[in-house]
């Protein structure tokens, strides 16, 4: 396995059926219980919405280099405008959406403190699609099946993917060999008769076929008889920290596989099957095996449980990840993929320090400084001088690591979220791009020297100057080095 694939599959069509919701958070502190019963009292900060459900597979899709067509349905209120409208256009995804008035748009808004939910209230009802609702979400599979690499049905048992849906997308599907991958909320598995691959965790499996999922042993019995009652091509059976099972008796040389855990350290596993999911469609249509597709997607749902909320994974975070470029340092980015992860941290109530410099020869006084910068945030991103831009600030000498040796020893130290690298005599660009919370530098400078200070501050961000190690700094190391040399 290895990161060709994801170059394979940019710009794959995906086309995403299921149920659509909107993820609210909303963002405050809690300081002290109501009088009023024994609850915290949330004191509002700030809110976030965000596609969700069916629509985070989308959002997968897209952020993984593909391109995503999403067909729900929504209720005809504010929040079915706000994904109709707004948030598919932010995350470029086209969308079909069938609207039920007097319906609501399914809708899930969690209440955090601290990083932490307090509490999610969720607004909901099973919905029953009219015949003209059927007729239209197969017209627009037959639209677009001429440039659909694969198919997604998302389910979340909320009422879009009924028996007769799914069997005529089934249909079209099959006569046009398109690979449909199904993601079930339901017992009635025997409903997807005809799909490629049904991907069930293991409480869904153990509910289903009455087989605990603990080892191995019973999740490939829970997988076997799973594939026999849903008559599916394959099951790639999602275990948590047990990584997956899957059973795919087409293949000729590893019926079962046994795939151990990506994750390194888990936040969260809100959207982590979503993740899965996405990229197992989009490696199917490029030609993968399904246990070639399911070991990149446990790769990627390992980097999915260690973001919070219904975060997705990028392209290039997944090419790091399994060995592509950058070093195999996810931590390492361009401008493009650091916007997008500081945006995605940022949805989710997360506080994020930028500093920035040229981390020639790395020394205590450097290390201390980001350890400090880090304990003033939730998460670091530290910007590099290029090897050009070294050279005009401190001369021809300069720097004595490239840039990406540079890059690599900074992002080997913990209190590092992020690392990337600017050209320009300044990191203000940078500063515009990721929109900080926290500008921190060392206390050699002072808030009128510090590049990007008025811009953080115009926002609510803060400027924060850290206490530097006493004689400790790269020139110096230098000036020592070279004067040992003459003795």
């Amino acid at each position: 396995m290895n990161a060709s694939w994801i170059a394979k599959w940019r710009g794959s069509r995906v086309f995403i059926l299921g149920d659509v919701m909107l993820d609210k958070y909303v963002y405050g502190h809690v300081e002290r219980i109501s009088p009023e019963a024994p609850i915290p009292v949330l004191h509002h900060q700030s809110e976030k919405a965000m596609l969700g459900g069916a629509a985070n597979v989308a959002r997968n899709i897209t952020a993984l280099g593909g391109e995503a067509l999403l067909v729900g349905a929504l209720g005809d209120d504010p929040e079915g405008d706000l994904i109709a409208g707004t948030l598919i256009v932010v995350d470029r995804i086209e969308g079909r959406f069938v609207r039920a008035a007097g319906h609501p748009t399914t809708t899930k808004v969690r209440y955090v403190s601290g990083g932490q939910q307090i509490m999610r209230l969720d607004i909901e009802r099973t919905l029953e699609l009219r015949a003209r609702d059927i007729e239209a979400i197969c017209g627009w599979l037959l639209e677009a099946a001429h440039s659909v690499a694969a198919i997604v049905l998302s389910d979340y048992a909320k009422g879009v993917l009924n028996p007769e849906v799914i069997r005529r997308v089934v249909e079209i599907a099959q006569a046009r060999r398109i690979p449909v991958v199904v993601d079930p909320k339901t017992r009635d598995v025997a409903r997807f008769a005809g799909a490629t691959v049904l991907t069930p965790n293991a409480h869904e499996a153990a509910i289903i076929t009455g087989v605990d999922c603990a080892d191995d042993a019973d999740a490939e019995t829970a997988a076997k008889i799973l594939q026999e009652r849903a008559k599916v091509d394959a099951i790639v059976l999602t275990r948590g920290a047990h990584g997956m099972t899957v059973f795919n008796p087409l293949e000729s040389e590893e019926t079962v596989a046994h795939i151990p855990t990506h994750a390194s350290e888990v936040f969260d596993v809100s959207g982590a099957g979503d993740t899965v999911i996405a990229t197992l469609a989009l490696a199917l249509a490029c030609g993968a095996s399904v246990t070639t597709a399911a070991r990149i997607g446990n790769a990627a749902a390992g980097i999915a449980v260690g973001k919070r909320g219904t975060a997705v994974v990028h392209a290039g975070e997944l090419s790091a990840a399994l060995g592509g470029a950058r070093a195999g340092d996810p931590k390492i980015v361009d401008d493009e993929a650091a916007g997008a992860i500081v945006a995605d941290w940022k949805a989710h109530g997360l506080n994020v320090g930028f500093t920035n410099g040229c981390f020639d020869l790395l020394h205590p006084g450097h290390v201390e400084l980001l350890k400090r910068s880090r304990a003033a945030c939730d998460r670091l991103v530290v910007a590099l001088n290029t090897d050009a831009s070294v050279r005009r600030l401190k001369g021809e000498t300069r720097p004595l690591q490239n840039e990406h040796a540079r890059s690599i020893v900074v992002a080997a130290i913990d209190c590092v979220d992020l690392v990337t690298q600017f050209g320009e005599d300044t990191p203000i660009r940078l500063i515009e791009l990721l929109k900080p919370d926290y500008l921190i530098k060392g206390a050699d400078y002072t808030l009128s020297t510090v590049v990007g200070a008025d811009l953080v501050r115009s926002y609510g961000g803060k400027v924060i100057l850290i206490p530097l190690e006493r004689d400790h700094s790269t020139t110096s190391i230098i000036a020592r080095a070279n004067a040992a040399a003459t003795r």
